[in-house]
């Protein structure tokens, strides 16, 4: 979920322990950032939104414990259920520690979470490029954002730069950055950019590959395998075939659905 992937169809036989949760066809990452962002065609009621998939590993952790209840004693059904009392807060702890990540943020600071769901309301509101707007906060520096001079190139910042709370917010992010004891702007932007991709298998990518590859040119599947083996590297061919610019409109109508 931290780079904006959504599993589509999180069903229980979809379920991994092992988080390699997958179902054939109808994943995805979401464009615009959009708690209901729904990838599956078929999930008119958006059972699985991307702001939902918490819960429903929640619901899917509590049908295993049912399963396997049988074969615990009282003991140990006991312990099972405390355990998966725990899961939210493990959850919200582990998202948190994420966007934390994402942010440059060393250390521990009571506001984190207040700054991490203020940028994240901002990119609601605003329909902000979630991949692009964590990758060009990796990549900007901490003078030109002080200034709010956001460059052309840095073209997701300037999106969500047109909200009005944005300077409110890139406040507070400085001011907490200044708590990153020992640390340095180039430090900062290098740790961003390890963890925040500048390309992932966007839909629109994916349909214009599966489009050639259905008249057996295959030539886009093996460039896109090419790009993703290094998604946090600025790759000079996949800048020019626009893997870092905004969407084109027609990928906003792009659903997918399972292939079984």
């Amino acid at each position: 979920m931290s780079v904006g992937f959504a599993h589509g169809v999180c069903n229980t036989d979809n379920f991994s322990l092992l988080s390699i949760t997958i179902d054939y066809g109808p994943f995805g990452f979401m464009d615009s950032y959009n708690p209901d962002f729904v990838p599956n065609t078929s999930d008119d009621e958006g059972r699985y939104k991307i702001g939902n998939q918490a819960n429903v590993g929640m619901f899917n952790l509590n049908k295993l414990l049912k399963a396997l209840n049988p074969l615990f004693s009282p003991r140990q059904k006991q312990l099972a259920a405390q355990i998966l009392e725990g899961y939210p807060q493990q959850y919200y702890k582990g998202f948190v520690e994420l966007f934390k990540t994402k942010l440059g943020l060393l250390g521990e600071n009571e506001d984190d979470d207040y700054l991490i769901a203020f940028l994240l309301k901002l990119m609601e509101d605003s329909r902000a490029d979630f991949t692009m707007t964590f990758r060009q906060l990796s990549e900007i520096s901490e003078d030109k954002l002080k200034d709010l001079n956001i460059p052309k190139e840095f073209w997701a910042l300037q999106d969500i730069a047109k909200h009005k709370n944005f300077s409110t917010w890139i406040a507070m992010y400085l001011l907490r950055l200044k708590g990153n004891v020992g640390d340095s702007d180039s430090e900062r932007r290098r740790r961003m950019s390890s963890v925040n991709p500048r390309y992932v298998l966007r839909n629109w990518m994916a349909e214009s590959a599966v489009q050639k590859a259905e008249i057996n040119d295959f030539s886009e599947v093996r460039f896109l395998q090419q790009v993703f083996q290094h998604p946090f590297l600025v790759q000079t061919l996949a800048e020019r075939a626009g893997y870092a610019q905004h969407p084109p409109t027609w990928a906003e109508d792009v659903k997918v659905s399972c292939s079984s």
